[in-house]
């Protein structure tokens, strides 16, 4: 996972632009802590769907969230545009870590940054699998070297 007080923009080969919604603001007016979450599903899946092909409906094979983790650095609220920075951490053979930042449009330092982990799985039995070769190949694109 990238470091909160050092990750940028540029840790991130991958993003998604996300426009906040009136809903997603709490009642002290900014983006409520379980919206972060929706976003990191929405960048993780997106990237999924498009590059890797993976068929929510009736693909063989599904990636069940097993962890995730969030740190807020700097409120978001309505109606700013969010950038959903997506990398890789970790390239298992049933499980992917994957690092998210959310910037403000244009901001180099993220209001947030987290990560999200997939345990691949047959659809039909719920046992581990390898992740599948196109989502894998979607990922290796954004696997970066881990950290010491």
């Amino acid at each position: 996972m990238i470091r909160a007080a050092q990750a940028c923009r540029a840790d991130y080969p991958r993003f998604l632009t996300i426009p906040t919604r009136w809903m997603d603001n709490d009642t002290y007016g900014h983006v409520n802590n379980v919206a972060y979450y929706s976003y990191f599903d929405t960048v993780v899946n997106e990237h999924l769907i498009h590059e890797g092909g993976l068929d929510i409906r009736a693909g063989s094979a599904i990636g069940l969230v097993v962890e995730t983790r969030c740190l807020f650095h700097r409120p978001l609220s309505f109606p700013q545009i969010i950038d959903a920075g997506l990398r890789v951490s970790k390239l298992g053979t049933t499980s992917v870590t994957y690092d998210i930042g959310l910037f403000e449009r244009g901001a180099d330092a993220p209001a947030a940054t987290g990560y999200f982990v997939h345990v691949w799985v047959e659809r039909s039995s719920g046992r581990p699998t390898p992740v599948p070769p196109a989502i894998r190949a979607a990922l290796a694109p954004l696997l970066v070297a881990q950290e010491s």
